[in-house]
């Protein structure tokens, strides 16, 4: 079976809610969806600056919260003054493990997690549909940089 792809969800996602799709957005979700990298507006913008892209920052900010809303990317963590965002559609939901010195982020899968989903389920009767875990600490490079301080 074909997966749909992310311009075809987006489409759809558009025509339901009366809304036009436009190049530029286009250009907006391709850049997007070049890269598995967590990302915020400024970082976005500033890299499709870069290649030569005509866009705003405004038009960014608009389309996140429908990038959103029809499941394409997803919020993952405040930091610095921005939100950061990371592309979902097609990925098994997993967890971040970030360093609160350096800022470095591993992604990880619990292996345990669909024993907690069944658990849930039953002491709760939730039907779980999607999860965020995100763990902090310090990697062993800072850990490690903090112990000859």
């Amino acid at each position: 079976m074909n997966q749909e792809s992310e311009l075809q969800i987006f489409r759809k996602y558009l025509q339901k809610k009366g809304l036009r799709y436009t190049p530029e957005r286009e250009q907006i979700i391709k850049e997007i969806f070049l890269t598995h990298d967590h990302f915020d507006v400024d970082t976005l913008y500033l890299r499709m600056r870069q290649k030569g892209l005509q866009i705003s920052k405004a038009s960014i900010y608009r389309l996140i919260p429908l990038l959103i809303e029809a499941g394409l990317i997803e919020e993952v963590f405040f930091e610095d003054g921005h939100m950061h965002y990371e592309y979902i559609y097609g990925h098994e939901p997993h967890c971040h493990l970030r360093c609160i010195s350096c800022k470095r982020i591993e992604e990880f899968r619990d292996p345990h997690w669909p024993d907690m989903e069944k658990m849930l389920k039953e002491k709760f009767g939730y039907e779980i549909t999607n999860y965020k875990l995100e763990v902090q600490g310090l990697c062993p490079a800072c850990k490690e940089k903090q112990k000859k301080e």
